[in-house]
């Protein structure tokens, strides 16, 4: 045996070990109390892959969290 995944199986795979970043990646985030769901977690992994700087992004979550406070106390 070559020790190679077939295409098939390497796509099932890569979707299973994603699922699992996923998962640590949220178990993390609620043991630092991020609020942010797996949908999140997600959608923030995707944009680092594709290049977003993680600083600038935390930076536009946080900024967004305080205009939704802001926004709720007003009413």
């Amino acid at each position: 045996m070559s020790g190679r995944a077939t295409p098939a199986a390497g796509a099932a795979g890569g979707s299973s070990a994603a699922r699992q970043v996923i998962d640590i990646l949220h178990e993390i985030s609620t043991l630092l109390n991020t609020k942010l769901d797996r949908t999140t977690l997600s959608l923030c992994v995707s944009l680092i892959e594709n290049g977003v700087n993680p600083e600038a992004l935390a930076a536009v979550i946080k900024e967004l969290r305080r205009e939704s406070t802001r926004l709720r106390e007003d009413d």
